[in-house]
């Protein structure tokens, strides 16, 4: 039976408040892939009725985070070959971004793209006493998403949002077993820089060898999950 840390504290709306709770405790690992969601054991965690919890496990459902499976409700699993195909779309969206992003970014949305590295950096440095894994990714994917923020162009940037939830959902769990994954940030510096100087070709050539990079470091932390018994995460 899954366990949640704490009830909820009350600011938001009820069920923003439920559902941002149970969507950081997936993607966090707190609840992990494959998990069963069982609505009156959740709300007795959260300290809520159930209506908000089937409210909130609805909208998670819509986003690709929750399923239905046998008659009842569990955390997705991501396999190796999801992971391959994530990193497909992500290649094809973000090859697009740093493309328009060098052509459209305002001069203080590059400060942010270049502050968001900084704080990346300094926070690697502090890995292992303060952040957790969760905070670290959560760190990478704000980079990314700058990114496609700059650009201007709202569909491209809720495409990436999709993708990068189940790509949290995944690497969350390869970067526990094998930190090395979330070896990035020389490679963010790198694409930073490439649009900085707006320089479209480097920039995308950057992207591409940095996404291949790290799909091969999540696809071999996966393959060594699976001979310990781990399929899928």
């Amino acid at each position: 039976m899954v366990t949640l840390s704490k009830p909820l504290p009350r600011r938001e709306s009820l069920h923003e408040q439920t559902y941002q709770a149970l969507r950081t405790s997936i993607l966090s690992g707190e609840l992990r892939p494959g998990d069963r969601l069982v609505e009156t054991h959740l709300a007795e965690q959260l300290q809520v009725s159930r209506t908000p919890i089937r409210e909130a496990l609805r909208q998670l459902q819509r986003e690709g985070l929750v399923t239905l499976d046998g008659g009842g409700l569990r955390i997705i699993s991501v396999s190796a070959t999801d992971a391959v195909q994530l990193y497909d779309c992500r290649l094809a969206l973000e090859q697009a971004a740093v493309r328009s992003a060098c052509l459209e970014a305002s001069d203080r949305a590059l400060e942010v793209l270049q502050q968001s590295v900084a704080q990346a950096e300094r926070a690697v440095q502090r890995q292992t006493s303060e952040l957790s894994t969760f905070e670290l990714l959560n760190l990478d994917y704000q980079f990314h998403r700058q990114i496609a923020a700059s650009t201007g162009n709202g569909w491209l940037t809720g495409l990436l949002d999709q993708v990068f939830d189940k790509m949290m959902l995944l690497r969350v769990h390869t970067t526990r077993h094998n930190p090395q994954v979330l070896d990035i940030y020389t490679e963010h510096h790198e694409i930073c820089s490439a649009i900085v100087a707006r320089d479209a070709d480097w920039a995308i050539a950057s992207m591409q060898a940095h996404l291949e990079a790290s799909k091969q470091r999540v696809v071999e932390a996966l393959e060594v999950l699976s001979t310990n018994g781990e399929r899928d995460v």
